[in-house]
């Protein structure tokens, strides 16, 4: 395991790849039939008369996946504090059974709270991308980190 990641060691401009995972059919049917149950997520044939033209993953389920990329990437092994929300995700392309996506994390820009010596923010542009390096969903969000020597000025 790589050493613990702080609120200094993100640095604006910087990309990370984080998975890949496969996403199976069972997974996106199971998904859907306990928390989005529209034809698009759960039947095939019903989905081909759907805007996605066939099976694909709520976009609900694309984010928990997203969730699961990054905290298994990162996120468990960082001082992560949480965050204040989402300012934007977008629903950019299907997610098909079989496909395999990873996240692509940039550092958008990194501050120091100021009115919490012991925090810093990171703001990130996430994207779920399946093998063609395809976006599938878009992700905007501030996360908030401990900081390795609270108070010193960045």
């Amino acid at each position: 395991m790589s050493a613990r990641l702080y609120w200094e060691d993100f640095e604006p401009g910087s990309v990370t790849v984080y998975g890949p995972r496969l996403v199976t059919r069972e997974e996106i049917v199971a998904f859907a039939a306990e928390f989005d149950p529209q034809p698009m997520h759960l039947d095939e044939m019903a989905a081909r008369d759907t805007m996605l033209g066939g099976l694909g993953a709520s976009g609900w389920h694309m984010c928990c996946i997203f969730m699961r990329i990054i905290a298994d990437g990162f996120v468990l092994n960082s001082s992560s504090m949480g965050g204040p929300g989402v300012e934007e995700t977008r629903w950019l392309a299907p997610l098909r059974p079989g496909t395999q996506v990873r996240v692509r994390a940039k550092v958008l820009e990194a501050r120091a709270s100021k009115s919490r010596p012991e925090m810093g923010l990171v703001k990130f542009e996430y994207l779920l991308v399946d093998d063609a390096d395809t976006p599938l969903m878009s992700l905007t969000t501030t996360q908030m980190f401990g900081r390795r020597q609270p108070g010193v000025a960045a």
